[in-house]
């Protein structure tokens, strides 16, 4: 990290010193100096393993701030919608480069245009600023993992580089998937380590059929954490992230691990905010209208993040306080096109036989309604 002209003569450094005070100056060359010394250079360069160790020790929001820094491609002092563009089109062709897939803009150009459909511009849509990059960050976790291990070795196994297996039958047109190579890299940024190596498709409706029946058979069986996807008759592709294994309930359940997520025409996802506990719901069978029938994510009753009913007819995403996220779709209420799930993480094995349709649920549960109305009449078992 040198440069062989003069400081003085090189014309970027002098555009670039006109943003500091001639103290600030002075402090930057003194640290240059410092970290030149201890990479053993006689005062030329600061060598990258000593950079790294010295970006490492950073506070967090001076190594966001860095990182926006990285962004500036057209090293103009603003960032705009063409930096971002050149920076998504360097990112995928160096995550799937290294796992074996051809690189290039055109292989890659739907994805980069719904990544940079998440991100928010200021000043008249054309300003990229600071607080956009932050915000855009938590939005696509995979870009902010890759950005701040640049200066990490590029092995294998480094953050932001991840791309899950994709595994399913060999007599399955993989052209029926929802979900896609770039959309696997997205959601993985938001997982554990553990749960990267290998997601194993459990339902598809082209290929299973439109069977709730099948599908939470397919999905509950698998016993471990699961990606949920749905495409609508409006061209929408969204889901949601369930860490804990589908189980019939009357009621929300789940942890904070879970989250939603857009995959078209725009990516994103949306983590628990901690406003409440209505994460997962998984009902079947039940005659009560406060029991809708289907599977689902957070907010609340007939008011949910995200909802898929039991007769797979329609589909209801409405605004969320549970993970803050916007509606998914175009409307609130729309029609389901396709269906898709992964397990993902090391397969749960199940022992015995599952009864009630392949769903699983306490005996406390699947009597939920009964005990209902005994609670009217005084006689419901106090343990609740």
């Amino acid at each position: 990290m040198g440069n062989a002209q003069s400081p003085q003569t090189n014309p970027r450094f002098v555009t670039a010193s006109r943003a500091f005070t001639q103290k600030e100056l002075e402090d930057l060359k003194s640290l240059f100096l410092s970290l030149a010394a201890q990479s053993n250079s006689n005062g030329k360069f600061v060598s990258p393993s000593v950079f790294q160790g010295t970006y490492e020790k950073g506070t967090n929001e001076e190594i966001e701030e860095f990182i926006y820094q990285l962004l500036d491609v057209s090293d103009d002092g603003a960032l705009d919608r063409s930096d971002l563009e050149s920076v998504l089109i360097a990112i995928l062709n160096s995550v799937f480069s290294s796992t074996n897939n051809e690189p290039g803009l055109d292989s890659h150009q739907d994805a980069i245009q719904i990544f940079v459909r998440a991100a928010t511009f200021s000043e008249n849509n054309e300003r990229f600023t600071y607080e956009d990059f932050k915000n855009w960050c938590t939005l696509l976790p995979s870009i902010r993992k890759f950005l701040g291990s640049l200066l990490m070795p590029p092995d294998i196994g480094r953050h932001g580089c991840q791309v899950p297996k994709l595994v399913y039958g060999e007599n399955i047109d993989s052209n029926l998937m929802l979900m896609k190579k770039e959309y696997t890299w997205h959601l993985g940024g938001a997982l554990p380590q553990h749960e990267l190596e290998e997601w194993r498709l459990l339902y598809h409706s082209a290929i299973n059929g439109l069977s709730f029946t099948t599908f939470l058979g397919n999905i509950t069986n698998d016993g471990g954490p699961t990606l949920l996807i749905v495409k609508d008759k409006e061209g929408y592709i969204y889901g949601g992230y369930a860490s804990q294994a589908w189980e019939r309930h009357g009621d929300f359940y789940g942890d904070l691990k879970s989250f939603l997520f857009q995959l078209y025409p725009k990516a994103a996802i949306f983590k628990p905010t901690g406003a409440n506990n209505n994460i997962q719901w998984c009902a079947v069978n039940f005659s009560s209208d406060s029991i809708p029938n289907g599977i689902g994510f957070g907010g609340r009753v007939n008011h949910f993040g995200l909802f898929v009913s039991a007769s797979f007819d329609q589909v209801q995403t409405f605004e969320c306080t549970t993970f803050g996220s916007p509606c998914l779709s175009k409307t609130n209420r729309v029609e389901l096109e396709v269906i898709e799930c992964w397990g993902v993480g090391q397969q749960e094995k199940q022992s015995g036989t599952n009864e009630n349709n392949g769903v699983k649920g306490s005996v406390l549960e699947r009597f939920k309604e009964d005990r209902h109305m005994l609670n009217m009449v005084g006689l419901a078992n106090s343990s609740e």
